[in-house]
Formats: structure tokens, sequence, C-alpha cells
């Protein structure tokens, strides 16, 4: 958890209420979706939620549902929070559009180029339940080990490099078949 250091003492950080700036950018991006998709504009309460969930990533650096309760001080459960997340319907695929729209509206930024960057994740052998595994070449040992690949979609300009899209490749099944 974020700690303020004062005097030698160690305080947690109390996190009562989103940033303000967090929640005007919330706000503008809530408008950006009302302006290209009217129907799925968010909620009061969904625009407060991912307000605080924003503020509490910057504020604990970190996306864990635990330490987000915590720097609330309890105000905020981790049930409540990952329930929100799980079964609130937020407009998630016109999210990441209308924030990248408000950054470029609010920078001036009206042209750059896009650029694809992928990384490889290695996890353990008994991880086979994540989405998304299959066997990674690993450039190291030359061997293979189960893990992800995650394939972003970037924006580059002369102020400022942003993610615009990402997903998780997995490779065609009739490709890997016919390898073997």
């Amino acid at each position: 958890m974020s700690l303020w250091i004062t005097h030698g003492l160690e305080m947690p950080m109390i996190l009562a209420k989103p940033v303000p700036f967090v929640s005007a950018f919330i706000d503008a991006v809530d408008e950006a979706i009302r302006q290209s998709h009217p129907p799925h504009g968010m909620s009061a309460i969904q625009r407060t939620w991912l307000a605080f969930c924003v503020t509490a990533v910057l504020v604990t650096n970190s996306i864990c549902w635990a330490r987000f309760e915590r720097a609330s001080l309890g105000t905020y459960s981790m049930a409540a929070l990952s329930w929100m997340f799980r079964h609130r319907k937020l407009p998630w695929d016109h999210l990441l559009v209308a924030s990248v729209r408000v950054i470029l509206r609010y920078h001036g930024i009206t042209s750059g180029s896009l650029v694809i960057d992928d990384t490889d994740n290695p996890r353990s052998k008994s991880a086979k339940a994540l989405a998304h595994l299959y066997k990674l070449r690993d450039k190291e040992s030359g061997g293979y080990v189960w893990g992800q690949s995650l394939v972003f979609l970037l924006l580059v300009t002369p102020k400022i490099s942003i993610p615009v899209g990402f997903v998780f490749y997995q490779p065609a099944p009739e490709l890997s078949a016919r390898y073997k």
C-alpha cells in the first residue's frame, strides 16, 4: 500500500473519494461514449466506481481489490468492488476508444503511427486453467513453456504513445495441427 512518510511515521493513505481530475476524465470519457453510442453511456454509479478504481490504481500503484479496500479504510469492500466489475454492464468495448479520443483531444494530437507490439508471458506448468494458454517457444533455453501472448496496438505520436487496442494471441488449431 502507498504510504505517506511523515516525521518518521508510516501512515496508510486514505482514499475516501476519487481525485477530482480523475472524475473529470471519467465524465469526459462518458460524454465521448454518449456522443458516438448514445445508449451505451455509463450510469452515475458506474462513473463513481470507475473513478474510484482509477484513483485507487494511482494511489496503490497496483490493480488489486484487497489493496483498494484497505486504501479506502473499509469504505468499499473487496466483494462489492469485484462484484461491480463482474456484474455491471459497463461498455468496456467503447471505454478504451472513448478514453483514447479524450486523451488525443486534450493533447491536440491529430496524427501518429500505429505500431504492433507483442509480449510473451511464461506461466507455470500447473496454470492450465488460464485463458489463451499455449506452448510458447522459449528463446533462452530453446525449449517450450506454457504461456500467453498479449498483442498491443499502440498509437505513437511525437508527444505520447498510448495503447489503442489489445488482444490475447491464440494460434489457430488448424495451423497448429498442420505444423505437427
